[in-house]
């Protein structure tokens, strides 16, 4: 009975492995935070500003008024798109895309949380943070459903199987 039950439902296997998961995770933070802090320093240099982790997890660095807070939120749009690079590489299924974008910027609210000794109260901080977790979001579950939606090859057919 328990044969039958592992082959009949979805197309996959799926087993919960948490240590996977947690990997998982952490490897995204990290390649995340990494690409962000060299996108910025990049966006730094251009703007020719000094560079500090204020333009990571300070509320008010993200603004409109001068070149520096654009680049700032440039370089965060730019990290959101690459997120999604990230989580077709290292999740590579649709179905978790939401649930790892969300737990990147989850995170980093409590990072920026921990940074400034108060919650994030800017509309520009939301809105900038809402919209690039839409992006990785989106774009990751574009990523993986392609490739989930590949033809499957049977380069075997006609072979004889044995039961």
């Amino acid at each position: 009975m328990s044969k039958i039950k592992k082959l009949t439902g979805s197309f996959r296997y799926t087993h919960w492995d948490p240590c996977l998961i947690i990997s998982q995770i952490v490897a995204m933070q990290f390649v995340l935070y990494l690409t962000l802090c060299i996108l910025i320093a990049v966006m730094q240099d251009l703007t020719s500003s000094t560079r500090t982790l204020d333009h990571l997890f300070q509320y008010h660095e993200i603004h409109v008024k001068d070149n520096e807070g654009r680049s700032v939120i440039l370089a965060f749009v730019l990290n959101a798109i690459i997120g999604a690079l990230v989580l077709w590489t290292l999740v590579g299924r649709t179905k978790l895309c939401l649930d790892f974008s969300c737990t990147f910027y989850g995170i980093h609210l409590l990072f920026c949380w921990v940074y400034n000794g108060s919650f994030p109260t800017t509309f520009s901080w939301w809105a900038l943070n809402i919209a690039c977790a839409a992006i990785t979001c989106v774009a990751g579950e574009f990523l993986c459903l392609r490739t989930e939606l590949q033809a499957i090859p049977l380069s075997n057919i006609g072979a004889k199987v044995d039961l």
